[in-house]
């Protein structure tokens, strides 16, 4: 728990540098001005497209049945879907181009200053964080629109919406973060010996969405803070590797 609180602090502090600024806000920009041009464009089609979906599910669907009565309400429930979604659909589409394209390119700087004793060994590359993400938001849409009906039910959507974003977050970053220092053994073994810390640090994240304004620095901030807890364990790794070679040698 330390040493997650630890990370999300260090990445406060390397969001406040103006060469890493720019570079993680830029996806939220674009991703928000990309789903805003798609929701103008296409607003009607998509709101009937919502209101036909719902009016499918068991249970729950006839209450959506249009008619003369409630016609005016149901029309307003798909309206008012859609400006609902515009804000984690966004925030979605602004992790995933954080993960694959601003990351990167911050992660030198982070660990130029924060992790200069750390060698880079590359066991990951572009096309595997790509892979990785797209394999990643194809999941999360899936399992997304198997549990949407749940989102209705007071309090569970919430929880649902953590639990979501803690996997994706995860899912994403950690590769992105590994690739170029982490050779192909470490790549595989620290997420996995640190499963539990990187779900709280993407629960941490899904958390933080749900507060205006500084939900638009979420996907900045929760990137560095995988950087610097995943950074931090590679080189407690290899200290600890070094330390027992070294025990055996002598």
């Amino acid at each position: 728990m330390a040493k997650v609180a630890t990370a999300w602090v260090r990445a406060a502090r390397s969001l406040m540098r103006p060469d890493i600024l720019w570079h993680m806000l830029w996806p939220t920009f674009v991703a928000f001005a990309l789903w805003i041009v798609a929701a103008v464009l296409v607003w009607s089609e998509a709101a009937d497209l919502i209101l036909h979906f719902v009016q499918r599910w068991p249970w729950v669907g006839h209450w959506f049945a249009t008619g003369s009565a409630q016609a005016l309400v149901v029309t307003g429930f798909a309206h008012v879907m859609l400006i609902l979604l515009l804000v984690p659909l966004s925030l979605l589409t602004a992790a995933v181009l954080i993960s694959v394209f601003a990351l990167p390119l911050m992660l030198d700087r982070v660990a130029a200053t924060d992790y200069p004793d750390l060698v880079q060994r590359r066991g990951g590359s572009q096309l595997g964080s790509v892979i990785n993400a797209l394999r990643a938001l194809l999941l999360f849409i899936i399992v997304g629109a198997m549990t949407l009906p749940l989102w209705f039910i007071p309090g569970l959507g919430i929880v649902l919406s953590i639990v979501l974003s803690a996997w994706l977050n995860q899912r994403c970053y950690r590769y992105d973060v590994l690739m170029r220092h982490a050779d192909r053994e470490e790549l595989r073994r620290l997420p996995r010996e640190n499963r539990g810390a990187l779900y709280l640090i993407g629960a941490a994240a899904g958390v933080l969405v749900f507060v205006p304004i500084f939900n638009f620095l979420v996907p900045a901030l929760s990137g560095l803070a995988f950087v610097h807890y995943l950074l931090q364990e590679l080189r407690e790794s290899r200290s600890s590797a070094k330390v027992v070679y070294e025990s055996h040698q002598a």
